[in-house]
This record gives structure tokens, sequence and C-alpha cells, in this order.
């Protein structure tokens, strides 16, 4: 029997001095974030883990002011009593270089640099992955142009993938802001150009029970071959407090149960390993 595993999951907050738009109240995330590392605190999770998009930039683009928010969020973020974990979206990388990004962010014993990692934590294994590459496998950095659907988990990250999980014998959670399956919206394309490669490297380890996503700000849902693919909501939708976004996940004994928080829906899936 597994010990049960819990933690707290939030997404795309996107915090920057900006002005609304679209129903994103960018301002707004130093105060819904706070929200959350207190609510964390208070259940006593495992740990916590930011799927990407964690801060925005200003329309003057200057690195200095994007630091500024990045520091400013994570100092929230820093407030939470235990390890803490990032995972890289499109927006990390805008006005900063993901170097700069990585430099200023807590993975909790993670060696700074490294954008995909992994660990284990009360009987489970968990891995995060970064598809802010171009297919040449190339760092994103949008300030000197690009394309966020052109997003791929290169051939060396996807090696490091399959030996990482042929290492261990632990059920395994995967983090990743990009999708693993198909998701269009607003005319764009949110999944890694390698989904179905990456897919059948999870299918294939049978270790695999759930992956997390981000990057589309609103709740989704797919279980293909065995494995559910879980997209959670924005936390920068939404006016006020009251819209806030967050969950904490309890993982064990063939349940995996979302508890959400304001806007995020409690959700729960069986799992068979």
């Amino acid at each position: 029997m597994q010990d049960t595993l819990t933690f707290g999951l939030v997404t795309d907050s996107h915090y920057a001095q900006k002005e609304t738009r679209n129903n994103k109240f960018y301002k707004q995330s130093v105060v819904k974030m706070k929200e959350f590392v207190e609510v964390m605190n208070q259940e006593k999770v495992d740990f916590i883990i930011h799927l990407g998009d964690f801060k925005d930039e200003d329309k003057n683009r200057k690195e200095e002011d994007t630091l500024h928010y990045l520091n400013e969020l994570e100092a929230v973020y820093n407030e939470f009593k235990g390890p803490k974990y990032h995972c890289i979206g499109n927006h990390d990388v805008d006005s900063i270089k993901k170097e700069q990004f990585l430099a200023q962010v807590t993975n909790t014993g993670i060696p700074k640099g490294e954008s995909y990692y992994s660990f284990d934590c009360n009987g489970f294994h968990l891995v995060v992955l970064d598809a802010s590459f171009y297919e040449d496998g190339r760092d994103h950095f949008f300030k000197e142009g690009g394309d966020f659907q052109d997003s791929h988990i290169p051939e060396k990250e996807r090696s490091w993938l399959k030996e990482d999980l042929q290492n261990t014998d632990l059920p395994t959670i995967i983090f990743c802001h990009y999708l693993f399956f198909e998701s269009r919206k607003w005319g764009y394309y949110f999944q890694v150009g390698e989904h179905e490669a990456v897919r059948e490297l999870l299918e294939k380890s049978g270790k695999v029970i759930a992956v997390f996503h981000g990057h589309i700000h609103h709740e989704q849902y797919q279980k293909i071959n065995d494995i559910h693919y879980i997209v959670h909501s924005a936390m920068v939708d939404g006016d006020g407090i009251e819209n806030n976004s967050f969950s904490k996940v309890s993982i064990g004994m063939g349940k995996i149960r979302m508890k959400g928080f304001k806007l995020a829906s409690d959700r729960e899936f069986d799992y068979i390993i």
C-alpha cells in the first residue's frame, strides 16, 4: 500500500505591473499567490509546484523590470514552509532568458540551471519537464522573436526521461507547462511538437499514472492509454481574490484527489499500477 502524497498545485500566475487584458488581472497575482501559500501551509502538503508562466512582462519589456516581477512573486512563493518547484512556461522566457529565470527561483534540492529534473517523495517519483525549446534544441527567448507554438522536448531531454523512468520502481507523476495531447484555442496550438513520442515513452515505462499541465488557462482532461492528462485553470484569470484558482492534490491507494479552491474544481481519478 502506497503512502499518500500531497502537494499544492498552481499555474499561470503571470505576475507583472501590467494593465488588465482579456480577463487577466496581472497585478493581482501577488495577493492570489499569498493566499495559495497560506492555504498550503495550513494544509501541510509535502511540496508545492507551479506549472509555468509564473511571471509576465510589461509593455516596455525591460529586463530589469521583468526580473523585479519575478523576484517579487518568488519571495511570496518562498514563504511556503517546505519544498518548492517550478516548471518553465513560455512567458517565463519573454524578456529574460531561461538561465536568468532559473537563477532566481527555488527548485528544492535541484542544482541551479537545471530546467528538467526529478525527485522522490513519499513513495512516488516526480518528474518536471521543460518544453521551452525550439525544434533544433535552442532555448526559447521570445524577446528575440519566435512562436510559442514552436514548442519541443528535444531528443536529449527525451533520452534523459527514458533513462530516468527506467531507474525508478515508483509510481510516477509528470509535470509540464505545455500539453502532451492536441489542443487548439483562440486559433493557436498548445501541445508539444513531440507529444506522441513523449506519450509513448510514458506508456512504455508502465509507471506513469498522471501528467499535470497548465498553459491553456482552463481545465481540461484526457485519459490516454491509462494515463491521466490533467490541465489546471489559471491563477491570473478573474478579478479579485474570490477568483483565485489552485488545488491540493492527494495521491495514494489508487486514487488521485484534487481539492479545488475558488475557481478550481474538485476532481477525482482512479489509477492502477
